[in-house]
């Protein structure tokens, strides 16, 4: 680049003067040297103001805004060395010319370089060419969509062809020379462009406006990625690896559950605490969320030595060095092993959420289903009531509601043992919990779901019209703490899904 820009600063001072004279001019004299020596001022000067740090496929205004300075700079001080050294002196229109011409070709220089290194010159890539560069519309013309489109201008993998926008202002219009498209054209540009991806960049969205997006999406043959909320883009990063899939929680027809932080506590602040099943998808958010309400103990009863490892390393990380963590391996179904930990530790409140999920391995280890769903709760149940704890709260399902199958039956099953047991005694206060699909729970349908569509289906629903309702694991672990406290007994708690979001199969 020092090369090519002295090159440059000689060839522009021997046009500024022909340009100035009229005629071809060739230096002589003592004029030579001042033409010549340019490079040598040029270069301390774009050197000292990083003209030559900085790497022309990413340079930007700031770089452009540094070589206007450097070059004025430039211009005025070989001016003024050529009025002295000069005997003639310098016609002071050739110091103007060559300032102008002087910015144009070194700027005008980097902007070039630029607009070849880039495929915002039109030059397309070997990936472009191949057909391995993906097309993709953007979907929000704000502040973010334009950051993301900066961001896959340098990219290899996306190609932006156009934005989407709700604003009407904006449509019809260019930004960074892409078009900004209306929803109402989204299927005739999806084929018109050839789309391939859809990335939504709108961050501060509500839930109900990117599903509202994402229904609209929903028709056509393209994958949909959302960029991240505003708290993640808060030091203004947009790269590629910000990109996510949809999520499953993006479906959800609501805005998650709020807590009510006076019920949080009552059961857990500074008692003993016990959670069967504590290394469990539902066993663990319940254990991660109770350290937090600042118990007396937290005890993790497991019958999985790594999922007991997991989570008791899991929350010894979390640093609540005041809150005593004990690890215990065991069975709901050792009766004699939970008697003697109830005991030991003088237990206050239990979660029980041990129990075998997943409806085709209970269809077909039925008897293991009956023994550890049912059995192991009323065993778990009688010790609780032995030992003198105050609150039990049983984790069950929607399945347990006219059940259809045998791990529905179980789980309905062990809230009649419970609502049995609650009717003979008032000193072990029993509560049950109802839920339907959790996500990511470890019982989920939506892991199954997922591998199916990927593999390009069929989706298995048990019917066409079947509707699944969701939760997220905390919205759902906080909801069975909040109806473990308001229980009185016997009571059968069922969670307000909101809005229906169901699976259909066309």
């Amino acid at each position: 680049m020092l090369l090519v820009d002295s090159v440059l600063l000689i060839s522009i001072l021997l046009v500024s003067f022909s340009i100035r004279l009229g005629y071809w001019y060739f230096p002589e004299s003592d004029l030579i040297w001042v033409i010549y020596g340019a490079p040598v001022i040029a270069s301390v000067i774009f050197v000292r103001f990083g003209l030559y740090r900085a790497v022309i496929r990413y340079i930007g205004f700031k770089a452009l805004w540094a070589i206007v300075q450097a070059v004025s700079l430039y211009a005025l001080v070989w001016g003024a060395i050529g009025f002295m050294v000069a005997v003639e002196g310098i016609p002071r229109s050739v110091i103007f010319i060559n300032w102008i011409l002087s910015l144009l070709a070194i700027g005008g220089l980097r902007v070039v370089a630029r607009w070849l290194l880039t495929r915002e010159g039109g030059l397309k890539s070997s990936a472009q060419s191949d057909g391995s560069c993906k097309k993709v519309l953007v979907y929000g013309a704000g502040d973010a969509g334009i950051q993301l489109v900066s961001a896959l201008s340098h990219s290899s993998e996306y190609n932006p062809v156009g934005f989407i926008d709700d604003s009407n202002e904006l449509q019809g219009n260019q930004i960074r020379g892409l078009n900004i498209y209306s929803v109402n054209s989204i299927e005739s540009v999806i084929n018109k462009l050839k789309v391939d991806e859809v990335l939504i960049a709108m961050p501060s969205a509500s839930r109900t406006k990117r599903l509202d997006i994402i229904n609209t999406l929903e028709p056509y043959p393209v994958l949909v990625r959302m960029l991240p909320g505003v708290a993640e883009l808060a030091e203004g990063k947009v790269s590629i690896g910000d990109l996510r899939e949809v999520s499953i929680k993006d479906l959800l027809g609501r805005e998650s559950v709020e807590a009510n932080k006076d019920l949080l506590g009552k059961n857990i602040t500074n008692k003993v605490v016990v959670v069967t099943g504590a290394g469990g998808s539902i066993g663990s958010e319940l254990c991660r969320q109770i350290v937090f309400l600042k118990p007396k103990a937290l005890i993790l009863y497991e019958m999985s030595e790594l999922a007991l490892y997991s989570i008791e390393k899991e929350l010894s990380n979390i640093g609540m060095h005041s809150l005593d963590i004990y690890p215990i391996l065991g069975s709901v179904n050792n009766k004699t092993r939970m008697t003697n930990v109830f005991k030991r530790f003088g237990v206050d409140t239990i979660y029980h959420a041990a129990a075998y999920k997943h409806v085709p391995m209970v269809e077909f280890n039925n008897t293991e289903g009956v023994d550890n769903n049912i059995f192991g709760t009323l065993n778990c149940a009688q010790v609780a009531i032995d030992t003198g704890v105050e609150t039990f709260v049983l984790i069950s399902t929607d399945k347990a509601v006219r059940p259809t199958n045998t791990m529905g039956a179980t789980k309905r099953s062990a809230e009649l043992v419970l609502q049995a047991l609650a009717a003979r005694q008032s000193a072990t206060k029993f509560t049950m919990v109802r839920f339907g699909n959790v996500l990511g729970s470890s019982g989920s349908v939506i892991p199954l779901f997922k591998q199916q569509i990927k593999a390009g289906g069929p989706v298995t629903v048990t019917d066409v019209n079947m509707i699944r309702y969701f939760m997220t694991i905390p919205e759902s672990v906080e909801l069975v703490i909040q109806a473990g406290a308001m229980g009185l007994g016997g009571d059968v708690f069922v969670l307000d899904m909101g809005k229906y979001k169901g699976v259909s199969v066309n």
